[in-house]
């Protein structure tokens, strides 16, 4: 996707569909990642109640969750931004380094149109959710697998459930953390300067 210069609103970082992608899946990842809450905290169970409920919802949510990523290959911006994560380049090793040693000037930290950063999180994140699927699969259908794998499954599950609601947290923070980021996934633009200086290679 190019950056569309603009002279009042900025230039185009996302399209309507990336916006859209991106809010439905962090919907259905906000309903997981509460309703699993709700069913191992204690005190969340015992003030939620209805714990079948919770555990439906939480299996068709989870379901859910590779849907909006399936139709959004329909978009070619989507799909253009998708190519844009999977490469890596030698720009990404200096951010990686810089972030590493904690040095935040511009000029350490090159990037195209994701940060390497971004690009790590999404790979992370669409690896767990995938993982996250099939486990849960094998809990939801217990007649389809051995004892063992059922076991070994739910372990999986729990433990990496945990470690997503860590990296959640972080992901939100650091969008908090940058207003002009959430204006160009809320909006679609962002202005110039931001572009510039968080990613100097974003070429049209």
């Amino acid at each position: 996707m190019s950056l569309r210069a603009d002279a009042t609103a900025g230039v185009g970082r996302f399209s309507r569909t990336e916006r859209w992608v991106h809010r439905t899946t962090a919907a259905l990842m906000g309903v997981c990642v509460t309703t699993a809450a709700c069913l191992y905290v204690p005190q969340l169970a015992e003030l939620v109640g209805r714990r079948e409920l919770v555990v439906r919802i939480h299996e068709w949510a989870g379901l859910a969750l590779p849907v909006p990523v399936l139709a959004g290959l329909a978009s070619r911006a989507f799909r253009a931004d998708l190519g844009h994560l999977n490469r890596f380049g030698p720009h990404d090793r200096t951010w990686l380094r810089a972030a590493l040693h904690r040095d935040k000037r511009p000029a350490s930290r090159p990037a195209g149109k994701f940060n390497a950063g971004q690009k790590l999180y999404a790979s992370w994140i669409a690896g767990a959710t995938l993982v996250m699927l099939g486990t849960g699969l094998m809990m939801w259908f217990t007649h389809l697998t051995p004892l063992l794998w059922r076991t070994s499954a739910t372990f999986v599950h729990d433990w990496l459930a945990l470690t997503i609601g860590i990296v959640l947290a972080g992901h939100i923070g650091m969008a908090l953390a940058d207003p002009e980021a959430r204006r160009g996934m809320r909006t679609g633009k962002v202005s110039r300067d931001w572009a510039a200086r968080e990613h100097p290679l974003w070429r049209p």
